[in-house]
């Protein structure tokens, strides 16, 4: 049975983040979970092996939303970061 009061607060990143917002956000996360590999911008920088530091990729990603990894799904003070189906199933039934 699926817990009813899930409450999960999609990102909207169309709108943009600022730096501090995504400093927020990401917290001691590895921010390197949070970089859209199939963005061009990534692509372009050779962001696989030529990784930014973290203030210059919060700074990219507050430039360039799409930069981001999407979807970005918020539940308390967990994220979900892109697209899981199983980590999802597991979000929709656990109750944290």
């Amino acid at each position: 049975m699926l817990d009813q009061d899930v409450k999960l607060q999609l990102i909207d990143l169309n709108k943009g983040l600022s730096v501090s917002e995504l400093d927020q956000l990401i917290a001691n996360r590895n921010y390197r979970i949070f970089l859209n590999t199939r963005n061009a911008l990534y692509r372009k920088m050779n962001m696989g092996t030529n990784t930014p530091e973290r203030h210059e990729a919060l700074q990219l990603m507050s430039e360039n939303p799409n930069l981001i990894r999407r979807p970005l799904i918020k539940k308390g003070q967990k994220i979900f970061v892109g697209f899981n189906v199983a980590e999802w199933k597991n979000l929709l039934l656990r109750k944290d």
